[in-house]
């Protein structure tokens, strides 16, 4: 068993720096634990599904993650922040669609 403190327990922003200094900000911190919680619940997705919807949402929640970083380490930050609200956007309806499927799921 692992003890908390260990790097996968760790936000990237909770890394220690050698200065002290934050590396990320609240957005790809929430994002980040959001994944920590995302692949093992779609690793429970029916095999069916699994391999496409569940596919699906984690390639657009990693895209998400990506644009997160780009806009943290560069001074143009609104492309990327657009990017990603809008792959914010696209996690919310597969999701939602993943959640009304599963209603069929526990019914057959």
């Amino acid at each position: 068993m692992r003890q908390a403190g260990t790097p996968a327990d760790v936000a990237p922003s909770e890394a220690p720096t050698p200065d002290g200094a934050r590396v990320t900000g609240p957005a790809l911190d929430a994002h980040y634990r959001f994944l920590l919680w995302l692949v093992p619940a779609v690793e429970r997705f029916p095999r069916s599904q699994k391999f496409l919807l569940g596919d699906r949402i984690q390639r657009t929640a990693l895209d998400v993650l990506e644009c997160l970083l780009e806009a943290t380490y560069t001074r143009q930050r609104g492309h990327h922040l657009t990017r990603a609200n809008l792959g914010i956007e696209k996690l919310r309806v597969l999701i939602r669609l993943a959640h009304d499927l599963r209603a069929g799921w526990a019914a057959v």
